[in-house]
């Protein structure tokens, strides 16, 4: 087989942006030793067992701090929380990520954002680094649906996505 190239960073970002993707946060731990991020790349992957599919930065404090703990909780966010995504984009660093909403710790004692239009709970299933990105696959414990209008990721800007 032909060894081909793999296509340049910046190429790969451009094609990336013009698929929509839903944003959530992933967070881990408890207390001061809380840690979470914004992703936009979780993914459902199997129904027997529910799973689920995030990538991490393997640099990042969340993608230790998931492998320390074992498990981590997914919460999808809404319009209006634009602000927040940002906050745990890079707006702060650590723990400081959840001083501005209402958090509860979940039946795993992860965090979950109380007004998430959902949330997912997960144990650690496996995990796979890939370039520069840990794969967690996380079997999914508990799940809560929330309401309002999911907040999506598409050509670089965090927009609302109106329900049907």
């Amino acid at each position: 087989m032909t060894d081909f190239r793999s296509v340049e960073a910046a190429e790969f970002r451009l094609a990336m942006r013009n698929l929509a993707s839903g944003v959530a946060i992933v967070a881990t731990g408890r207390q001061a030793t809380r840690r979470g991020l914004t992703v936009s790349s979780v993914t459902s992957l199997c129904m027997e067992p529910p799973c689920l599919l995030v990538g991490i930065n393997a640099s990042s404090e969340t993608h230790a701090a998931i492998l320390a703990n074992g498990c981590f909780g997914i919460s999808l966010l809404g319009s209006g929380q634009e602000d927040l995504a940002l906050r745990f984009a890079g707006g702060a660093k650590g723990i400081d990520r959840f001083a501005t909403a209402p958090w509860v710790q979940g039946m795993l004692d992860v965090p979950l954002l109380e007004p998430a239009i959902g949330t997912l709970e997960c144990v650690l299933h496996h995990h796979q680094v890939v370039g520069t990105h840990g794969l967690f696959i996380g079997r999914i414990v508990a799940t809560s649906g929330g309401n309002g209008d999911p907040l999506v990721n598409f050509r670089g800007a965090l927009r609302a996505l109106p329900q049907a």
